[in-house]
């Protein structure tokens, strides 16, 4: 009986489809699109270079998470406009070739540096915004979050890539996203056309040629973001977060006003674009990267952090806002 249970196991194994835990940066290096389009449900090799490529052109995916979900697909039908390519947001064989013309890889080794590990670390973000008042930074939980953050993937991105990792260890190189570009020249930003409806926030040049573009989670029922022709006020970096009872936020019980102290993990993450619409309206990033254009705001425009960084980077202060 027992001789019967290897020839079985090894046909289990062969039935079953590529797991998690054989992601490498050289199966997504040599992903290509053949019979199928990226997989939506599951971590996909593929997903992972085009979620990355996408993210190298300014056409920003939001999380990078190995799912070519609806923000890769906005990413993806902006880069076809862009370009006077057609079929939207589906990855054609001409789209693909388009994205290929950047021959970098998509997965790099990354040397883990003391800073990343250093912290401080909180134990656990509080749930309610009245708990964070009193820490006096709101920094990540772990190296391992911080890390992912700062190469716009998700900590299970991250981990599959890495199963092996702890991400504690200075000197420790790891698999990461290849989003840095250190050496690029991004024209100033003087407009940004923001799509309530697609979720979208669009960037242009002086010369209308767009920037960038970012995946946004833009207002709520209970707090629609106004539309119409806004200007920029102010541009902080690591904001302060300041909140009002009159705002009324579902959950939070204060009566009184309280601050927030700065940090990625703040309500409104590393950067604060304060609008001319009045009442603590503004652009901002989030603790919640996989959540941006998923759910719903108090009102704001919400980016990941790194997004509301490059824009928050550049863009003119007196840069006008378009809402619709």
């Amino acid at each position: 009986m027992a001789r019967l249970w290897i020839p079985l196991l090894l046909l289990i194994g062969l039935a079953m489809p590529a797991s998690a835990a054989e992601l490498t940066a050289d199966s997504v290096n040599a992903a290509e699109l053949r019979n199928r389009p990226p997989a939506e449900d599951k971590m996909d090799p593929l997903a992972i270079r085009a979620e990355v490529l996408l993210d190298r052109a300014h056409v920003s995916p939001g999380e990078i998470d190995g799912r070519f979900g609806d923000n890769a697909r906005k990413a993806l039908a902006a880069f076809a406009a862009a370009r006077g390519l057609s079929s939207g947001s589906n990855l054609t064989p001409e789209l693909w070739d388009a994205l290929r013309q950047d021959q970098a890889p998509a997965i790099v080794t990354y040397k883990i540096t003391r800073d990343d590990v250093r912290g401080p670390f909180l134990k656990k973000l509080p749930r309610h915004m009245e708990d964070m008042k009193d820490l006096p930074r709101l920094g990540y939980t772990s190296p391992r979050e911080a890390l992912a953050e700062k190469f716009h993937m998700s900590e299970a991105l991250l981990k599959a890539l890495n199963p092996r990792s702890s991400f504690e260890h200075a000197g420790e190189e790891i698999a990461v996203a290849n989003v840095m570009k250190p050496d690029e020249t991004v024209p100033e930003i003087t407009r940004l056309d923001i799509d309530k409806q697609a979720e979208t926030v669009q960037a242009f040049d002086k010369d209308g040629n767009r920037v960038a573009m970012f995946p946004a989670t833009v207002g709520s029922d209970d707090k629609p973001t106004p539309v119409g022709s806004f200007k920029v006020e102010s541009i902080d970096a690591n904001p302060n977060y300041r909140y009002n009872p009159d705002y009324k936020f579902k959950g939070v019980k204060a009566r009184k006003p309280f601050d927030i102290k700065p940090g990625p993990n703040n309500p409104v993450g590393v950067y604060w674009i304060g609008l001319s619409i009045g009442q603590g309206y503004g652009i901002h990033g989030t603790a919640e990267p996989s959540k941006v254009g998923k759910t719903e705001s108090h009102g704001c425009v919400r980016l990941t952090n790194w997004d509301a960084t490059f824009l928050g980077q550049h863009l003119s202060k007196k840069a006008v806002v378009e809402l619709r």
